[in-house]
């Protein structure tokens, strides 16, 4: 069976054949065209089968509400600490988790409800303006008659020339609305899978399957954020990590996991336990993860957050501020440790982002540059060395160009998408479980068709390379290497090797404002690194 086509490629086929029926005056190539018009498939769905999901969703909505108005009142009365679960989570810890999953959910089943509805009268309405088009189409086929012969395309006639101007226009229309159907599938086909995918995302605790934790346990670690910033955008553990550590733990012999559970029980804060299980999904063995424990027990979750996040988002993060005189949003949050950014020596983004992000996923990897060997420095200008240097290994490591300045010394100057690909595979796959594809995202299209496996990955937890450009007036390229890493609902949090973060919009990564990101000399997001499943 033929693989189906994207609402995309649909989408991108009708503006193609919309814009040659504008130019087309002669008969037989406007009958190829509208018979080309007329081969793209209609909006696909059964708009009833998504309203029946939708409202079963919502319904269901409205029993989560219940749970948690009777959740929340346990949670708010007071808890002895009288229980305690198997990695030690007391009950004020799971309670507390509970009524917040309970909220997540409830919102989750009526914001999913909402969007399959809106999808089912996005694909209902869609269908009915295609069949519209396409009722046109068949009729602006009916003025023009059969194709010319060789000789009746010599010479047209007053009259023939009357039927193709005629044919022309109302197949202009019907193309018109079925690209418009095209359009308005495609968003909403592309919204739904954003916020579906989202949803079973934030579903993190169902991610963690090994029976050696209790739900209680597992749901506590899932509702795990640092202390500053809003919970629910600086939780610890990804539904990745969640989903690698349960496997790693059920290859664990029973010495192995009663030695881990046990590490988890002596944990002073849940910050600390969750940090341990996220060492646990970055791939280290037992003994690595025993020797982090080392380092980090009983700090304060300030501490842990501090050298072990390389970013916290803010609550005001995504207040639209407008932007500078450069482009770039004015709402920026510096990144930093001790003051110090978590930012580039050089001309060194793709190897920067690279180290940053491998951080972001890699508690271990970050205590290393943030803490050093010790794990217990807090010294600002020593983690700026040790960053430095990770950026020059990881800019050796990539094959990268070099600026040479004859005959004293040389400077790091840029690295190809083929370097990149080699960096982020090596330093940050094997702490995700996903290897990167490289794909060429050079129109609106095609970025637009990327999106949603972008929302995915970062709903996930995985990073997402991406590599931005723009010219002068002289065609002189300037280009740039930035991450992906958060999304929240048509807004895409990113990474500025800069030492900075920023959110923009689905709209600005389509069409070419991403210099809000970073500034007005590089609007265009040409290139993603996507984590393959």
């Amino acid at each position: 069976m033929a693989e189906q086509e994207s609402t995309t490629e649909r989408r991108a086929k009708l503006e193609e054949c919309y814009k040659r029926l504008l130019d087309c005056d002669e008969k037989n190539e406007m009958i190829a065209e509208i018979n080309a018009a007329l081969a793209v498939p209609a909006p696909v769905g059964s708009p009833g089968t998504l309203e029946l999901l939708g409202k079963r969703y919502r319904t269901q909505s409205k029993s989560a509400e219940e749970v948690t108005v009777k959740v929340d009142q346990v949670a708010t009365s007071g808890l002895p600490e009288v229980w305690m679960g198997k990695s030690g989570v007391a009950a004020s810890e799971v309670v507390q988790a509970a009524a917040r999953a309970a909220r997540q959910m409830a919102e989750a089943l009526q914001k999913g409800g909402n969007a399959l509805l809106s999808l089912s009268d996005a694909v209902e309405d869609a269908q009915k303006l295609d069949e519209t088009g396409r009722g046109q189409l068949r009729e602006a086929l009916s003025i023009l008659g059969a194709e010319d012969g060789f000789f009746d395309n010599m010479v047209d006639t007053d009259e023939e020339e009357d039927a193709i101007w005629r044919a022309g226009t109302v197949a202009c229309a019907g193309a018109d609305k079925m690209r418009s159907a095209a359009r308005s599938a495609d968003d909403a086909a592309r919204t739904a899978a954003r916020d579906l995918n989202k949803f079973a995302s934030e579903a993190r605790a169902g991610k963690m399957h090994t029976s050696g934790l209790s739900a209680a346990d597992k749901l506590a670690l899932a509702d795990t954020a640092g202390p500053y910033g809003p919970a629910e955008m600086n939780e610890l553990l990804s539904a990745n990590d969640l989903e690698r550590s349960g496997r790693y733990m059920e290859k664990m012999s029973a010495r192995d996991r009663a030695a881990f559970d046990k590490m988890l029980a002596d944990s002073k804060t849940p910050q600390e336990r969750a940090y341990l299980v996220k060492a646990l999904a970055a791939g280290y063995d037992l003994n690595a993860v025993s020797e982090f424990q080392g380092k980090i027990h009983g700090k304060d979750p300030a501490w842990l957050q501090r050298h072990l996040t390389p970013v916290t988002t803010a609550a005001d993060s995504m207040d639209n501020e407008g932007r500078a005189k450069d482009g770039r949003n004015n709402n920026t949050d510096d990144q930093a440790f001790n003051g110090e950014r978590w930012s580039q020596d050089g001309n060194t983004c793709v190897p920067s982002s690279t180290v940053s992000a491998r951080a972001m996923v890699d508690p271990v990897y970050a205590l290393g540059l943030t803490g050093g060997p010790s794990g217990q420095e807090d010294d600002p200008e020593a983690f700026r060395d040790r960053l430095g240097d990770e950026q020059q290994r990881v800019h050796d490591e990539g094959d990268g160009n070099y600026d040479y300045d004859f005959p004293f010394s040389r400077h790091p100057d840029g690295m190809d998408n083929d370097g990149k690909t080699t960096v982020v595979d090596k330093e940050i796959s094997p702490h995700t479980g996903a290897k990167y594809d490289f794909q060429e995202t050079r129109s609106a299209d095609a970025r637009r068709d990327v999106l949603p496996d972008i929302e995915k990955s970062v709903a996930e937890g995985k990073p997402v390379p991406i590599g931005v450009e723009g010219y002068n007036k002289d065609d002189e390229r300037s280009g740039h290497a930035m991450m992906i890493i958060g999304q929240e609902g048509d807004m895409l949090q990113v990474y500025n090797p800069w030492g900075t973060t920023t959110w923009v919009s689905e709209d600005d990564f389509v069409n070419g404002r991403m210099d809000k990101a970073s500034d007005n000399r590089m609007p265009d997001a040409y290139a993603v690194h996507l984590p393959a499943d």
